[in-house]
């Protein structure tokens, strides 16, 4: 798959308002979860890891959470204690504008804002897929 990352702003559980336009030059992983899915309470300190690995090679990590309350998705964050920006996506725009199905959605964007990788769904061992994809993607 490779067709341009639909572009987007969100406001962050920091307030700050982060457009995906804004990270042209690096590698993205945008991850969609919400508070009552467990696959997506599994996945997201994985998640942390490998953005705590890969920072400093040039990756971003933005989740949006597309719960409607989003003092719930603030407290899941802090619970697993993730270091990523929370983005807030509560009308679900985002979310229907990458076909979001099942969750949680994990879509890799190459440094030009081409979506280059999508994933629904998680399974354990799922998150070495995106790192295999994601060394690719940091390499070009």
């Amino acid at each position: 798959m490779s067709q341009p990352a639909s572009d987007f702003a969100l406001r962050s559980l920091g307030q700050e308002n982060i457009r995906l336009s804004e990270q042209l030059g690096e590698v993205v992983i945008l991850n969609f979860w919400a508070t009552w899915c467990g696959p997506c309470r599994q996945e997201m300190p994985l998640l942390d890891a490998i953005y705590s690995k890969y920072r400093r090679a040039g990756l971003v990590l933005l989740s949006i959470n597309i719960d409607e309350d989003e003092e719930q998705a603030a407290e899941m964050a802090k619970t697993l204690r993730v270091s990523y920006p929370v983005l807030l996506d509560a009308r679900n725009e985002v979310a229907k504008a990458y076909e979001l199905g099942t969750l949680p959605l994990t879509v890799l964007i190459d440094r030009e804002g081409t979506v280059r990788y999508v994933s629904e769904g998680f399974k354990p061992g799922y998150e070495k897929r995106y790192t295999d994809t994601l060394r690719e993607l940091l390499n070009e």
